[in-house]
């Protein structure tokens, strides 16, 4: 389908997960094809669209402030019109679009190839609704748009198979499916031309990736042989498809980041039933001697969630009894959101706001204290890291990242992003390394 070019200039807002940032480059992929011209500046922008997030309550809380804002804007430009992207869309679309009168166009995660159609529509003054999911789309042929940097993503599928109860990718992202695995390889190939040095590859359930033969243990070796300067990390990964393959693919090749997220959700054998993860707490603790018997040094993270239903205080014991076992480098941590159409909705937010939260302050603190002790067994070595830019709080620093994913600043000197150089550690906190050009 073939579209009038336009000079439009468009403002992009992106919330939520890396899945989200890449949707984004796909949708600026598609406008830039048809001549729009992309602005930071909302008051100067022809079109404003918000890629959404719908996981937790508070994501949809804060865009529907951002949708105020934008709204606002309209009445100032009347000419401009707003979208709503993502996961939120078909959710929220009788909402924003219809009660509250917020945004001019709703398009689901399938649905982006309608965007220049839409947008041209609702110049005239039509609105528009695109929110069908697909079993198909994965937008293969699409070349996202992407600013030059050093660090890149690439989605390699669509969707989960997994249904959680808790989440409600499978019902706004639909079913699983995966890209070539030739084209994935051509696109890192075209990253790494441009000097992209680290790149992720991405999906909802990314180690369950198949194509034909092939799966993601294959598609991980084919990506690292494209440059052998160029760091590949993946992300998320379920414990259920964290294969042996994948594992010696991890462990014998030396441009794939020795990072492994393995979310746990929980440590309770009658939650993670609850939750519909497919695995025991023993499981997945052998699942971790494994990785780390074959992957010397290897920084581990994960997710936990509190306060799912019916979640006991001893419940929470043994997830806290978990986090002292495993000893995570890193955890994201959440409270429990209920989510509509999922099957947590139907037994009840049973936990007391307050108890979720005293209970993910017990967590946050001791992955803390973990963290800390993790970090501080890196003071005095050497670390090769990949230098990323000037650091949040001084250009007179500059940040950089390990392989194992650790984040460490250093005095910026004639470092340029991109370049990889030595760091002597000096000191740690639980977050960060500091330390000094060896």
């Amino acid at each position: 389908m073939a579209y009038e070019k336009t000079n439009r200039r468009v403002y992009v807002e992106t919330y939520g997960c890396q899945m989200n940032v890449a949707d984004s480059e796909l949708v600026g992929g598609i406008l830039a094809k048809e001549g729009y011209a992309f602005t930071s500046d909302l008051a100067s922008a022809d079109v404003a669209l918000i890629n959404t997030c719908a996981i937790r309550e508070n994501a949809e809380q804060r865009i529907h402030g951002r949708l105020g804002l934008f709204h606002a804007q309209k009445r100032r430009n009347p000419d401009l019109v707003v979208g709503i992207l993502g996961c939120m869309a078909e959710r929220l679309r009788e909402k924003f679009l219809e009660q509250e009168n917020l945004v001019d166009i709703v398009v689901g995660p399938d649905e982006y190839r309608k965007l220049p159609y839409l947008i041209d529509h609702a110049v005239n003054g039509e609105k528009g609704i695109a929110v069908r999911l697909s079993r198909v789309e994965t937008y293969d042929d699409i070349e996202p748009l992407r600013t030059e940097g050093v660090s890149a993503w690439i989605s390699v599928m669509r969707g989960c198979d997994k249904f959680c109860t808790f989440c409600v990718v499978p019902f706004t992202r639909g079913r699983e499916r995966s890209r070539p695995l030739s084209t994935i390889v051509s696109e890192a190939r075209s990253l790494a031309t441009r000097g992209f040095r680290d790149i992720t590859l991405l999906g909802q359930n990314v180690n369950s990736y198949v194509d034909g033969g092939h799966d993601f243990s294959d598609l991980m070796r084919a990506v690292a042989a494209v440059h052998n300067d160029v760091r590949i990390r993946f992300t998320t990964s379920h414990p259920q498809d964290m294969s042996d393959r994948l594992i010696e693919a991890i462990s014998s090749t030396a441009n794939i980041c020795k990072y492994i997220h393995l979310p746990v959700q929980s440590g309770s054998d009658r939650i993670l039933a609850s939750m519909n993860r497919t695995y025991t707490v023993r499981g997945y603790v052998a699942l971790v001697e494994k990785i780390r018997a074959a992957i010397p040094g290897v920084s581990l993270t994960t997710d936990i969630i509190a306060g799912f239903p019916g979640e006991t205080d001893e419940d929470h014991r043994r997830t806290m009894a978990l986090l002292q076992e495993v000893r995570y480098d890193g955890a994201y941590t959440f409270k429990y959101s209920p989510r509509e159409r999922t099957r947590a909705w139907e037994m009840g937010d049973t936990v007391a706001d307050d108890v979720k939260t005293e209970r993910i302050g017990e967590i946050i603190a001791l992955q803390r204290t973990i963290s800390r002790e993790i970090n501080q067994l890196s003071v005095d070595s050497t670390e090769r890291i990949l230098v990323e830019g000037p650091s949040r709080k001084s250009d007179r620093e500059y940040t950089g990242r390990t392989d194992a994913n650790r984040t460490v600043v250093f005095p910026h000197a004639q470092e340029q992003p991109g370049e990889y150089i030595t760091v002597t550690i000096t000191r740690a906190n639980s977050a960060t390394l500091f330390g000094t050009r060896a």
